[in-house]
């Protein structure tokens, strides 16, 4: 299902210029989160040192609404850059598991098909055993032995191409079972992290209750 969202042309259009976005996303984040530490440093120092001269009432209320609007800052920015990235590495481990899943189908076709095709090549060489077996004559049985041993190669030979087909399936199950447990751990990640932020949220909202009160 997430195969075929990403192949809309919009997406695909949009994909040209993934990268660039990303990391232009990345780069102001980052200004805004280390901007927002500044802030926050600069009016925590400012609040203490009110707090120590005694000054009036309204210049200390000034500099604890710029501090709590910097930890506020703090917050949003951080979170912001955090989702960001489980959000690009969500769209990475999903086409991964797209193309796993997609070449595992193919897999199986082949191993189908190859399957199909040792049986076909098997029956002929027990039909041309048989028709060898009523001929009597010396000559006929050498070019008889000859063709018998061209066709156990053949099928030697498909079921070494069949063993590396197998090989090559139990190869892509491992890989998108690998990548089935990513996605669960960045779900589980996820969760957690989205609990936390509510947890911080209700934190930062309290505060400001009791900032209006």
């Amino acid at each position: 299902r997430w195969q075929k969202i990403f192949m809309i042309s919009l997406w695909s259009k949009m994909a040209v210029f993934w990268n660039k976005i990303f990391l232009t996303i990345i780069v102001l984040l980052i200004v805004l989160f280390l901007d927002a530490v500044r802030e926050v440093r600069k009016y925590s120092a400012v609040h203490v040192h009110e707090k120590i001269a005694n000054v009036n009432t309204n210049a200390f209320d000034h500099v604890q609404m710029k501090l709590f609007r910097s930890q506020r800052n703090l917050y949003l920015s951080g979170f912001s850059l955090f989702l960001w990235l489980v959000l690009r590495r969500t769209v990475t481990l999903l086409t991964q598991l797209a193309k796993g899943m997609t070449s595992h189908a193919a897999l199986e076709t082949q191993v189908n098909d190859a399957t199909e095709a040792a049986k076909k090549y098997m029956a002929e060489n027990e039909r041309l055993q048989e028709a060898l077996s009523e001929k009597g004559s010396s000559k006929k049985q050498e070019s008889a032995e000859a063709n018998d041993e061209k066709l156990r190669k053949e099928v030697e030979h498909l079921k070494a191409e069949l063993q590396k087909t197998s090989n090559a399936l139990h190869k892509a199950n491992n890989e998108v079972t690998t990548v089935k447990k990513q996605s669960e751990g960045l779900k589980r990640d996820y969760d957690n992290l989205m609990k936390e932020y509510e947890r911080l949220q209700g934190s930062v909202n309290e505060a400001e209750d009791k900032k209006d009160v």
